[in-house]
């Protein structure tokens, strides 16, 4: 079964619990799916959906810590929960310890590094990862290595 298969049978199975807050999140991803396939006049394959749901993950992150901020405890819980049904369709993270790894691997590719290739090793490493591993934690990574 794949990603978009998969959404769709969640969002049937939510329908018929009543899940309100689960169906509205699979309605929105299922929306921004179809959205996608529209501009670009293809059918979305598993990265494509996996690319999708990481911008939404991201978008639940920054309006948790923007809502955080602004001390709205209602906010943050919603996207809170939000984010937890999203998280069910992203591939497993990587630890810290196996970033660590690969982006130590893109350095010894790469030789001689200095501050200046640190957009260059990101990028290396971020591929690297193939979507396992966030890119703040990749980010955080690198500017440690580089700095040693």
């Amino acid at each position: 079964m794949n990603l978009k298969e998969k959404i769709n049978s969640d969002l049937k199975d939510s329908m018929k619990s009543g899940d309100a807050k689960v169906r509205g999140v699979l309605r929105m991803l299922n929306s921004d799916i179809k959205n996608f396939e529209i501009e670009k006049k293809t059918e979305a394959s598993d990265d494509d959906i996996l690319g999708i749901v990481k911008r939404n993950v991201k978008k639940r992150k920054d309006s948790i810590e923007q809502y955080t901020k602004g001390d709205r405890k209602d906010l943050v819980e919603k996207e809170n929960e939000e984010l937890l049904v999203l998280e069910k369709y992203m591939p497993e993270q990587m630890s810290e310890d196996e970033v660590r790894r690969i982006v130590q691997k893109v350095i010894q590719e790469f030789g001689e590094v200095s501050p200046s290739d640190f957009g260059k090793i990101i990028g290396m490493s971020v591929k690297e990862t193939k979507g396992m591993a966030d890119g703040s934690v990749v980010s955080k990574i690198v500017k440690e290595e580089l700095n040693k």
